[in-house]
C-alpha cells in the first residue's frame, strides 16, 4: 500500500475528517483478549472503584490505537505513519450501559516538514466526555 493523499496537496491547517468511535465494554473485553492485557481496571468495576478509578476504564494503548485510525484513514496506508506520540491526559470512562463511551478524535496538519521525504506533521485531538483523553498527540506521516 501507498499513501493516497499527495504532499503537493496538502496545505498548513488541512483538517482530516474527524470520526467518533464508539466504546463498550464487549470492546474492551475483546481488546484485552487481543493484547493480553487483562488488568482488571479494564472490565471489573469494583476493582477499578476501589483503585481510585470513577469506573472502568479503556486501556490506554487502545484509545491510541483509536485515534490514530483517522490518520490512516486519511492517507489511505497504515504504513504511511512514520512516528506516532501520544500523552495520557485522562482515561475514557467505560459505563456498564447501553451506550458506553465515545472517542471523538479530530485531527489537522499541522507542519510540512520535509518537501524531499514528503512528510507532515499531524496534530490530533481525541476527547471522552468533553475532556481530552490525550496531549501532545502527533503522528509524522509520509505522503505520496
Amino acid at each position: 500500500m501507498t499513501a493516497k493523499i499527495a504532499y503537493d496537496d496538502v496545505e498548513v491547517g488541512t483538517e482530516l475528517p474527524a470520526q467518533d468511535f464508539p466504546v463498550s465494554r464487549a470492546t474492551l473485553v475483546q481488546y484485552a483478549g487481543a493484547s493480553g492485557d487483562f488488568n482488571p481496571i479494564h472490565w471489573n468495576e469494583k476493582f477499578a472503584k476501589e483503585v481510585g478509578l470513577p469506573d472502568v476504564i479503556a486501556h490506554g494503548m487502545f484509545t491510541m490505537a483509536v485515534a490514530v485510525r483517522v490518520v490512516t484513514d486519511w492517507v489511505g496506508d497504515p504504513g504511511a505513519v512514520a512516528e506516532y506520540g501520544v500523552r495520557f491526559t485522562k482515561p475514557v470512562v467505560v459505563p456498564n450501559d447501553e451506550d458506553g463511551a465515545l472517542i471523538e478524535v479530530s485531527a489537522t496538519v499541522a507542519a510540512k516538514l520535509d518537501d524531499d521525504e514528503r512528510t507532515v506533521r499531524v496534530d490530533l485531538t481525541a476527547k471522552s466526555a468533553d475532556q481530552k483523553v490525550l496531549g501532545m498527540s502527533r503522528a509524522v506521516v509520509r505522503l505520496a
